[in-house]
């Protein structure tokens, strides 16, 4: 069993790769795990710019800020990089078991950050196995990460921040995108992103879903309907649209099984997209010694993922000892990373976010 590691970080995803950059400018050492074969997660296949400010690397296009990211910790001694290495299980004693390159390995680390981010949600209506049908997510990695065109004809059912971004990817690379839509009376995502859509003559419409989805063997067509306040379908108004290609953007539900395991305290949100951990304004979890960031606590935009593993790492390294909070520049570096999010999370946009926030937060 390995036992001389300050924090082991599980995601290397934008938030963990963040945690283990701030953890390391005190000379922690860190363990991040990665289940896949390459750091950056979310952000190896968002090719669009990002908002915010400088500190969060605006302007700047995902792929790029994760190379960034990624050479900003691998250039630390202090930190180890397990890639295609799976978290098993976290235990109440604190040990970690891991299956990395074929090998069944133990830690046990002083603290945890848990950043394992969310998987995407599917719908249910009638023939969703046809093939043709597809997650926002796995149209954006065959596209920006293989280089694959995943269709020619394309109905886009979400009007969030990912379904008119994914959207507009689409129309660049030359993809017929026949219409967006969501069941909402108002679009869910920024208006820039839906102003650039419309602009290109790709219908939206409010109020509509899919009823069913049409062909024997593959994708054809999708039967799409009105549906009322309640979210209902409408009888009546029901129309088709030909399309080799329904992608679904209809959120992502944090992934939490670890934080079950280790016996954290949830709370169900609707505004999470399922059960999250109860957990304090620094990120402590209900459990000693394990910590989140990222959409494993709540979905939001990766630029406060970003500052939530930045603020998660200080956390951590102020329970175990390692710093304290007295240390020179250590509080106003909390207050820097605390006023950050807070400005990420202002105006009526973050108005639902931060409700939800308050509910989960003790």
């Amino acid at each position: 069993m390995i036992t001389n590691i300050d924090i082991a970080i599980i995601g290397g995803g934008p938030a963990g790769l963040c945690a283990a950059i701030e953890a390391s400018k005190y000379n922690a050492n860190v363990l991040l795990i990665e289940r896949d074969s390459r750091l950056g997660g979310q952000l190896n296949k968002q090719t669009h710019k990002f908002f915010g400010s400088k500190r969060q690397y605006a302007s700047i296009r995902g792929v790029d800020i994760s190379d960034i990211l990624i050479n900003d910790a691998i250039k630390n001694p202090c930190v180890t990089i397990w890639t295609n290495a799976t978290a098993i299980g976290v235990y109440e004693d604190g040990v970690i078991t891991i299956e990395h390159e074929n090998k069944y390995k133990k830690i046990k680390p002083a603290t945890i950050i848990v950043a394992t981010g969310a998987s995407e949600k599917f719908l249910v209506f009638e023939n969703n196995d046809l093939p043709g049908i597809y997650g926002a997510g796995a149209v954006q990695t065959l596209m920006n990460s293989y280089g694959i065109l995943p269709a020619k004809e394309v109905v886009m059912l979400g009007a969030g921040n990912i379904g008119l971004i994914v959207s507009y990817q689409l129309i660049q690379a030359g993809v017929d995108v026949k219409a967006i839509m969501c069941t909402g009376p108002t679009i869910g995502g920024y208006l820039v992103h839906a102003s650039k859509i419309r602009r290109m003559g790709v219908p939206i419409f409010t109020q509509h879903t899919v009823l069913k989805a049409n062909g024997d063997d593959k994708l054809k067509s999708v039967t799409v309907t009105k549906v009322d306040d309640d979210r209902k379908p409408i009888k009546g108004t029901e129309f088709d649209i030909t399309c080799d290609n329904l992608c679904i953007s209809a959120g992502l539900s944090p992934l939490v099984d670890l934080l079950w395991q280790i016996g954290c305290k949830m709370k169900y949100s609707a505004k999470f997209g399922g059960h999250v951990p109860i957990r304090s304004k620094m990120l402590r979890t209900s459990v000693p010694n394990v910590f989140i960031a990222g959409d494993v606590s709540k979905i939001e935009e990766a630029s406060s993922a970003m500052v939530e593993g930045h603020l998660a790492a200080l956390s951590a390294l102020l329970e175990a000892g390692i710093i304290k909070k007295t240390d020179e520049g250590v509080e106003e570096r909390l207050n820097d990373l605390i006023g950050q999010l807070e400005s990420l999370r202002s105006g009526d946009v973050a108005a639902k976010l931060k409700r939800g926030i308050a509910e989960v937060e003790i």
